[in-house]
């Protein structure tokens, strides 16, 4: 039987390649246009939707693995931060 450690490094790795390939820059670019005071779109809203659910899944790796916890922080932060700046946005429409 393998160890669990290994499924958990061959996961958290997948979807570290995923943020930074996929979501991050993604996030980013939202969070740009929001800044700049865009509104969010249907599919902002449903990638963001998709993005912070994937976190929720993401959280019980994070719990067994410390080292990456700030990082998960990170993109809550993250989140909120796009989340705030849109509905702000969204009042002055």
């Amino acid at each position: 039987m393998s160890d669990p450690s290994d499924d958990d490094d061959a996961i958290l790795q997948l979807l570290l390649e995923r943020l930074v390939s996929q979501r991050l820059p993604r996030v980013v670019a939202i969070r740009d246009r929001v800044n700049q005071g865009e509104r969010l779109t249907d599919f902002d809203i449903d990638f963001l939707q998709e993005a912070m659910t994937d976190a929720g899944d993401a959280a019980k790796y994070l719990d067994r693995h410390p080292e990456l916890q700030s990082l998960g922080v990170r993109l809550v932060q993250l989140y909120d931060e796009i989340v705030t700046k849109a509905t702000e946005n969204e009042s002055k429409a």
